[in-house]
C-alpha cells in the first residue's frame, strides 16, 4: 500500500501572534507540523504497519518547511519530498492543489491523506481541490477507516454535524483526517537519528512541468491582517439569584438586543 501524506508547516498555536502594518510578523514564531496533518501521518503509518507498503510525505513551502518533513520522517515515514520554488510564493489553496497534483504525477499512490484544514488560515480547501484535479473520490473529516482485504476499497466513518456517517469508496482516494481518528505517536530517538541520514529531494516548478507564469492567476493577495478588538470587561450582576436572573434577561433584551 503506497500512501502519500500532504503536509503543511504552520505556526504553533501556542506562539504569540504579533500583527504590525497589516501583517503577521514571522519573527519569533515557532513552526510545527499542522496538527490535523499529524493525524494523517499517524493513520498512514498504522496502515503501513498493518498492510505493508511505503509512506511518502510531500510539502509545498519555503526552506523552513523542510523541518516539517524531518519531524514526520522521524515518526517512521519512508520518504519526504520538498516542493519549493520562488514562483510558488503567495499561491492560495487552488495553486497549492495544482502544485501537489503535478507532484503526485511522479509518485505512486494507493491513497492520499492530509489534515482536513490548516490551523493557520482555516480554509480547508486544498485537499478537496486536489481530489478534483486528480479525478479521485474524496472523504473528509475521517475518524475511522477500514480497508478491504483486496486493498481496492475502504469503509470510512466521518464526522458530521450531530453524528457519524459511514461511507464506502473505491481506492485510490483522498482522505482528510479529523481529531479522534487516532492518537499521534512521538518520535523515538532511533527515528530522530535516522532522519539525519535521509536525503530530502527538492522539486522545483520546472521539475513538475509547471509554468511559473501560469501560477500567477492562482495567487491570493493578502490585503490586511487585523487583530480582533479587545473584549470588554464582564459585568457582575449582584443580588439574589431570582432578581439577578431578571436583570440579566432585561440587559440581554434592552442592551445586547439578542432577542
Amino acid at each position: 500500500m503506497n500512501i502519500v501524506v500532504c503536509l503543511k508547516q504552520v505556526p504553533d498555536t501556542a506562539s504569540k501572534i504579533v500583527v504590525k502594518d497589516g501583517r503577521v510578523l514571522e519573527e519569533g514564531l515557532t513552526w510545527v507540523v499542522n496538527p490535523y496533518d499529524e493525524y494523517a501521518v499517524e493513520e498512514a503509518l498504522r496502515i503501513k504497519e498493518k498492510l505493508g507498503g511505503k509512506v511518502t510525505l510531500v510539502t509545498v513551502g519555503p526552506e523552513r518547511a523542510k523541518q516539517a518533513l524531518k519531524d514526520a520522517l522521524a515518526l517512521g515515514a519512508d520518504e519526504g519530498i520538498h516542493v519549493t520554488d520562488p514562483a510558488f510564493e503567495g499561491v492560495g489553496p487552488y495553486g497549492v492543489a495544482t502544485i501537489l497534483a503535478a507532484a503526485l504525477q511522479k509518485i505512486p499512490y494507493d491513497m492520499i491523506w492530509a489534515g482536513w484544514k490548516g490551523v493557520d488560515l482555516d480554509q480547508g480547501q486544498t485537499a478537496i481541490i486536489l481530489a478534483e484535479k486528480l479525478g479521485l473520490p474524496h472523504v473528509s473529516f475521517v475518524t475511522k477507516i477500514d480497508i478491504a482485504p483486496d486493498g481496492k476499497s475502504a469503509t470510512v466513518q466521518r464526522e458530521v454535524e450531530g453524528g457519524k456517517e459511514v461511507v464506502q469508496t473505491q481506492l485510490p482516494a483522498v482522505f482528510t483526517a479529523q481529531k479522534g481518528l487516532n492518537e499521534p505517536r512521538y518520535a523515538s530517538l532511533k527515528g530522530i537519528m535516522a532522519v539525519k541520514k535521509k536525503v530530502i529531494p527538492e522539486w522545483k516548478a520546472a521539475d513538475l512541468g509547471l509554468n511559473p507564469d501560469g501560477l500567477g492567476s492562482r495567487k491570493v493577495e493578502l490585503v490586511e491582517v487585523v487583530p480582533p478588538p479587545e473584549r470588554a470587561a464582564g459585568r457582575v450582576i449582584p443580588g439574589a439569584p431570582e432578581e439577578a436572573a431578571k436583570e440579566l434577561v432585561r440587559l440581554l433584551h434592552e442592551e445586547a438586543k439578542v432577542f
